[in-house]
């Protein structure tokens, strides 16, 4: 499948205004050049569950790789004002901006790779302004689709192996949005999707037979069923609730057999109202009886992660699911809630200093350093914990972390368990230098992630809290940085 080209998100205008501002700041006070490191990471796991999935990555290449600041772009820079009136940008800074090209380092999780609270799913190092440039952007694409890949993993969980079909693209947020969202949905484990463009543009696979409305264009349900056979006999699953659902069952059972006549088969057919449990246990019964025990039952109708699960407890007898706007406008959780944090500062030609931002809210503390992420697992390949280090002052052989929620909590590894560095090169100096994966095989990574997670870690009630510390020297260094940046040192802390 041929990659798609960068696109009009590419541009540099697909940011925050303070974004350039900053920029331009940078640039008049000499600072542009100065490095800095920058995490994108997440403060806690969307849904109430036990874990996100990360996905997003090869569109943030795709808009790293191609970002620019066209000559349009730049005469409109050049209309915006200041308080005074005047202009808010020198030309100078917009010529800058005109010759502009990516040149930082950037490191990620790959896609389908489960991830937790506060570890990072990107870092970017290099020159500050560049760093603050592509800070919105980056946080918009790996945010929404990580946020809707979770989601979508959650919902094939609880479809227990059972395909699930993503079709909520006429429910989406806009058509980047919908687009977006399949591709996502796809990371996340769905079997494929309505969106033809997703599966044009990324090689989902595509499926889809009729509406309602056809069924309402004749005279008769049956005489519908029977002209679509006519018409598309290789594509066999029709929708029997348009009026009676049991009445639309027989209706498409009487419709398989011209369907085999032509040389095919009934598919299956797809209830997308009731009682879909009740319903669902009754057609199959019907089906089988008339002699299709193939043809597959499809259900839709608002569907998510706990109706999926509520109606398997209730042994419905469904074979494929249908999940639409819940999964696509990632239902219930709005936005993922990722961050962009600054964490060090380097002077050319001098070392990397560590910096910290404090919070009256814990949780909005930062972590100072070049963060890596280490996951250990056991003998079996089961994921037992991840450790955030520092690469400026890597950690020692003992590998001992801390719970950030309770300092008295340690582990140490000690090495007896396997480890994988999580965060994998991206761009070095501007230059990207990863080949993005088929979607197939990220799907495939997703499923085998999901599958090295302990159970407890994917119920969707009370899930356990996977084990996420700070690498000892790393806590204490961080700690020491916020004594300081509160006015207190350690000594002082102690008295």
């Amino acid at each position: 499948m041929e990659r798609s080209q960068p696109t009009a998100g590419a541009t540099g205008m697909l940011t925050d205004l303070y974004q350039l501002t900053m920029a331009c700041a940078y640039w008049r006070s000499g600072k542009s050049a100065t490095d800095a490191c920058f995490h994108l990471y997440f403060r806690s796991n969307p849904f109430g569950g036990g874990y996100a999935l990360a996905a997003g990555l090869e569109q943030a290449a795709e808009y790293l790789r191609g970002l620019r600041f066209s000559d349009d772009d730049l005469r409109y820079l050049a209309t915006l004002t200041g308080r005074d009136g005047g202009a808010l940008f020198p030309t100078e800074f917009l010529a800058w901006l005109g010759e502009f090209r990516f040149t930082c380092d950037v490191l990620a999780v790959p896609e389908g790779t489960v991830v937790f609270p506060n570890e990072p799913l990107m870092r970017v190092t290099g020159p500050i302004a560049e760093c603050q440039l592509v800070e919105t952007a980056l946080l918009n694409i790996v945010n929404f689709q990580t946020l809707v890949a979770t989601k979508a993993a959650r919902v094939c969980h609880a479809a227990d192996g059972q395909p699930v079909i993503e079709f909520g693209l006429r429910r989406a947020q806009g058509p980047d949005g919908g687009l977006s969202a399949s591709r996502a949905a796809y990371v996340g484990g769905c079997a494929g999707t309505s969106n033809v463009l997703a599966g044009q543009r990324y090689g989902v696979p595509v499926g889809g037979t009729h509406a309602h409305s056809w069924v309402m264009a004749f005279d008769s349900e049956l005489e519908s069923f029977l002209a679509y056979a006519e018409a598309l006999p290789n594509n066999g699953v029709l929708l029997v609730d348009t009026y009676d659902t049991i009445e639309g069952v027989a209706n498409a059972v009487r419709a398989g057999e011209r369907f085999r006549e032509l040389g095919q088969d009934l598919i299956g057919i797809r209830i997308d109202s009731g009682d879909l449990a009740w319903l669902s246990r009754r057609a199959r019964e019907m089906l089988d009886a008339a002699g299709f025990p193939d043809a597959k039952v499809y259900a839709s109708n608002e569907l998510d992660e706990h109706t999926v699960e509520s109606l398997k407890d209730q042994d419905a007898a469904i074979d494929v699911w249908g999940v639409g706007t819940r999964l696509v406008t990632a239902y219930d959780q709005p936005a993922l809630g990722g961050v962009y944090k600054l964490s060090a500062i380097r002077e050319p030609g001098g070392e990397w200093l560590h910096r910290v931002k404090v919070s009256e809210q814990t949780a909005k503390v930062t972590t100072p350093g070049l963060l890596r992420v280490r996951r250990y697992a056991d003998a079996d390949g089961r994921f037992v914990g991840d450790m955030i280090y520092d690469e400026i002052a890597p950690p020692a052989e003992e590998c001992v972390m801390v719970d950030p929620a309770d300092a008295t909590r340690r582990t140490s590894y000690c090495g007896m368990h396997g480890a994988t560095e999580l965060l994998v090169p991206v761009f070095e100096r501007g230059e990207c230098v990863w080949e993005p994966p088929r979607l197939e095989d990220v799907r495939a990574r997703t499923i085998a992630q999901l599958g090295a997670l302990d159970p407890s870690h994917l119920r969707f009630l009370n899930p356990h809290v996977y084990k996420v510390g700070i690498e000892l020297g790393l806590h204490e260094r961080k700690t020491a940085l916020i004594l300081a940046a509160r006015g207190l040192s350690t000594q002082e802390r102690r008295g």
